[in-house]
C-alpha cells in the first residue's frame, strides 16, 4: 500500500498524549517516506467541524484515559470523523494506574467511523493530578519503545494489500464495556469528584493562559476565577499556569489523588499489539 501522508491525531490537554503520538507518527513517515501532518483536536475551536481522512493516509489517532475510558466529552465529536479507509494505529496514555477498556472502545470508535485499525498501543504519561505520579512520563525508554513500535506498523501498514476486515486485537471488555473507574475511600465508599472545579489563588496575575489552554473552554475569559462549565479535571490549567495560580482544594480530590500516587507507584509498562 503507498500512502501520501502520515498523520499524527491527538487530544492532549497538557502534552503527554500528543508526545506519544507525534513520535510514532513521526517515525512512521520516516519509515514510509511520507509527510508527516497534525490534527490537534484538544481546543473547542478544533471540534467546530468534521475531520475527514482517505484510504491513502496513515493515522495515528490517540487521546488520554479518563477513568478507564476514551473521555466521554470527546465522544460526540469522534463520531462525526470520516477515516474514509484511513489505516489507523488507536493510542491511549493513561496516567500509570490503567487504561482499562479504554484502548478497545477508541479502536472500535475509529473502526465505526471508518478507519482500519491495524495496531494499537497503551502508553503511560504523568498523571493529570500528579506530578510525582509518572512523572516525566513518556520519557526517553518510553519513546524509544515507540520508535521501534512505529518502525514495526509502518512496516505492516506498507504490506497491505487490502484490509483483512478484522480490526486489531487489544486488551480490554468487548462492547458493552465496564463501567467508568470510580474512586473509593479506605472504607469502600466512593469518592465522587465529578463536579469539582479548580480554585484560584492570590498569585494569579490575570495572564488569561488558563482560559485559553482549557479544552473544555470552561473558564471565564472576563473573570478566569469562575468555571461556569465543565471541568474534566485534565488539569491544564493547573499545569499551565506559570505562577501555580490554578490549584485543587477539595478534600475528596485531594484523597483521591493521594491514593493514585501511594497505590500506583510502581512503573507501568506500556502495552502494544501489532
Amino acid at each position: 500500500m503507498k500512502y501520501k501522508n502520515v498523520w499524527a491525531v491527538y487530544f492532549s490537554a497538557t502534552g503527554t498524549t500528543k508526545k506519544i503520538v507525534t513520535e510514532i507518527a513521526e517515525r512512521a513517515a520516516q519509515r514510509l517516506a511520507v509527510p508527516l501532518k497534525e490534527f490537534d483536536f484538544t481546543l473547542p475551536g478544533a471540534r467546530e467541524s468534521a475531520r475527514a481522512f482517505s484510504a491513502d493516509d496513515f493515522v495515528v489517532f490517540g487521546t488520554p484515559v479518563i477513568a478507564g475510558r476514551v473521555p466521554n466529552v470527546l465522544l460526540k465529536y469522534l463520531d462525526t470523523l470520516s477515516g474514509g479507509g484511513a489505516a489507523a494505529t488507536a493510542v491511549v496514555s493513561y496516567g500509570n494506574r490503567d487504561y482499562d477498556d479504554a484502548l478497545i472502545e477508541l479502536r472500535d470508535i475509529l473502526e465505526k467511523t471508518g478507519f482500519h485499525t491495524i495496531a494499537g498501543a497503551a502508553f503511560i504519561g504523568e498523571h493529570s493530578f500528579s506530578e510525582v505520579l509518572a512523572a516525566g512520563r513518556p520519557d526517553s525508554a518510553d519513546l524509544a519503545l515507540a520508535d521501534g513500535f512505529a518502525e514495526k506498523v509502518a512496516d505492516k501498514a506498507a504490506s497491505l494489500t487490502e484490509y483483512a476486515g478484522q480490526p486489531v486485537h487489544v486488551s480490554g471488555t468487548p462492547f458493552p464495556y465496564r463501567g467508568y473507574y470510580q474512586p473509593r475511600d479506605r472504607k469502600g465508599v466512593p469518592v465522587d469528584i465529578r463536579k469539582v472545579k479548580p480554585v484560584t489563588g492570590p498569585s494569579c496575575d490575570d495572564c488569561k493562559i488558563c482560559a485559553d489552554e482549557c479544552p473544555m473552554g470552561s473558564i471565564d475569559k472576563d473573570d478566569v476565577k469562575e468555571i461556569p462549565r465543565i471541568c474534566i479535571k485534565c488539569c491544564a490549567c493547573v499545569k499551565k499556569c506559570p505562577k501555580k495560580a490554578k490549584y485543587f482544594d477539595d478534600a475528596a480530590f485531594l484523597y483521591h489523588k493521594h491514593e493514585l500516587e501511594e497505590g500506583f507507584a510502581r512503573r507501568a509498562k506500556p502495552e502494544l499489539f501489532l
